[in-house]
């Protein structure tokens, strides 16, 4: 039987993805913390020295790989529509570990955030369950993905440019960080679906396909390396909860985009599931964000 007949296994690893992902979150976010607190002398490389001897720093990165493959696995038994929403969880996990560490029980309106977040997340998971489908990518659609990574790349120069003798707002780290993760998480996705191909057919050859696919890992690359550098900026100047928030609003969100409107994964779905769709991620946000707002109010009283 082929992987993508145990969608339920696709749905499993993405959850073990969330919960691995708040864990290294909160102990990268620990370990840049401890780093910007002191004094660090020298530039980039030297900043990154300093981290990689930290060991809450380093464990939390290899827990984000782990998160990575976890992801990437569950993308080899579900569609891309059904797993990528169920990273929302992780900004539950990250304030329920957090509530733990810290000692202190969940206010009422942190539970109520984290009803509403899998409520909508459970809905959304569950039309996507039924209706989305897999299917090859083709040159076109891959092509797609990848014209929008150059783009996206541009725009972050220019951006990034034109702000130089200026600091950025804390939020944009994590934005970036999400959507530099979802170009790794849909392209992982294409790679997935082509070597299930190669492996099926038993052959391989440098035709223009495979070399898309090539292309695509170099994608993968060059979109991890920005995500991972965004991301420690982010954990810089924010919370680890405002950037799992960000990463697990944003990396679903540009990712069912594009199963969608690229790669085709909602073709065969009826009107009312489309309605569905928007009404659960819209709900699943608006608990994301009352999920940020209540947990961050007792640090503002």
């Amino acid at each position: 039987m082929q992987p993508e007949s145990f969608p339920l296994i696709g749905v499993a690893l993405a959850v073990a993805s969330a919960l691995v992902l708040a864990i290294g979150n909160i102990l990268q976010g620990r370990g840049v913390r401890t780093m910007t607190a002191g004094v660090v002398h020298g530039g980039v490389i030297s900043q990154f020295m300093h981290l990689v001897r930290n060991r809450f720093w380093m464990l939390g990165a290899l827990l984000l790989l782990l998160s990575i493959l976890f992801q990437l696995a569950s993308l080899t038994f579900a569609p891309l529509m059904v797993v990528q929403p169920i990273g929302v969880t992780a900004l539950v996990f990250t304030v329920l570990l957090t509530s733990i560490a810290a000692k202190k029980r969940p206010s009422a309106a942190v539970v109520r955030a984290i009803t509403i977040c899998v409520i909508g997340v459970a809905g959304f998971v569950t039309v996507a369950a039924l209706v989305s489908t897999q299917q090859a990518i083709t040159d076109g659609q891959l092509v797609a993905v990848l014209v929008v990574l150059g783009a996206v790349l541009l725009l972050t120069a220019a951006a990034l440019v034109f702000r130089r003798r200026r600091s950025m707002p804390a939020i944009v780290w994590v934005v970036l960080g999400g959507v530099y993760s979802a170009f790794v998480v849909t392209l992982g996705k294409t790679v997935i679906m082509r070597v299930q191909a190669i492996l099926k057919a038993q052959s391989f050859s440098f035709d223009v396909t495979n070399l898309l696919t090539l292309g695509c890992l170099l994608g993968i690359c060059i979109a991890g390396g920005l995500s991972i550098y965004f991301v420690q900026r982010a954990h810089a100047t924010n919370g680890a909860e405002v950037v799992v928030a960000g990463l697990t609003v944003i990396d679903p969100a540009v990712a069912v985009v594009f199963g969608i409107t690229i790669l085709g994964e909602a073709n065969s779905a009826p009107p009312i599931a489309i309605i569905a769709f928007v009404v659960a991620g819209a709900v699943a946000v608006s608990g994301v964000f009352a999920l940020s707002r209540a947990d961050a109010a007792p640090r503002g009283a």
